[in-house]
């Protein structure tokens, strides 16, 4: 992890039924731009937002995106009003001698973005009630979250400019250049917990049979 690039972009406050379309247009944003590949772009309208961002064009990265979301938004029906974290980690696999275990494949994690959302409750307060009618009230919530998640593409599109140094060889012809993993993880927790412990032990080679 020491030579992980950690980018962490700005917390945003959404409401529940919000969450899944902030993180498409954020996660898809992430990976387009780090996919050095011979990637078909392909541009998407959002669902709820005044915006169209690029996505790689690929079913099998829309589905392990589709179900980080999922496993999200499973986290904060359980945990209304928390803060949540998805991370989105780029690495590249490298084998190594085991000793007794034999060659052993392992991760090296080379970036590291962290996307952290506050879910807020969509009742309208006393004080909104007695100055605006409710659909001013949502109106003015919904314009103010679309200019945060532009201020957030903005914030990638700096960064993926800006910090290059890091990156490892491109040595595949595959669409996508570096494989990631998607976390989940609650107020103050880190993303590289027990669930990324095991899929990196499910990596691992078993240590060859002796005779």
């Amino acid at each position: 992890m020491s030579n992980c690039e950690v980018i962490k972009l700005p917390v945003l406050e959404v409401e529940q039924h919000q969450a899944r379309e902030v993180l498409r247009c954020l996660l898809h944003t992430i990976i387009f731009s780090r996919a050095l590949g011979p990637v078909k772009p392909q541009e998407e309208d959002s669902e709820i937002f005044d915006i169209t961002y690029v996505t790689c064009g690929s079913a099998l990265v829309q589905q392990k995106i589709e179900e980080g979301i999922d496993r999200f938004h499973n986290w904060i029906e359980k945990h209304t009003g928390k803060r949540g974290q998805v991370c989105l980690q780029f690495y590249e696999k490298r084998q190594k001698a085991g000793g007794w275990f034999g060659k052993q494949e392992e991760r090296l994690y080379w970036e590291q973005w962290v996307i952290e959302l506050a879910t807020v409750e969509a009742q309208i307060s006393l004080h909104e009630q007695n100055s605006f009618t409710p659909a001013s009230v949502r109106a003015r919530r919904h314009a103010k979250l679309q200019t945060a998640v532009e201020e957030a593409l903005l914030t990638i599109i700096c960064a993926v400019n800006d910090k290059k140094d890091h990156i490892p060889p491109v040595v595949s012809p595959h669409l996508i250049t570096f494989p990631f993993d998607i976390t989940v993880t609650g107020e103050g927790g880190s993303p590289f917990g027990l669930d990324t412990v095991k899929r990196m032990l499910m990596q691992t080679r078993p240590p060859p049979v002796l005779s």
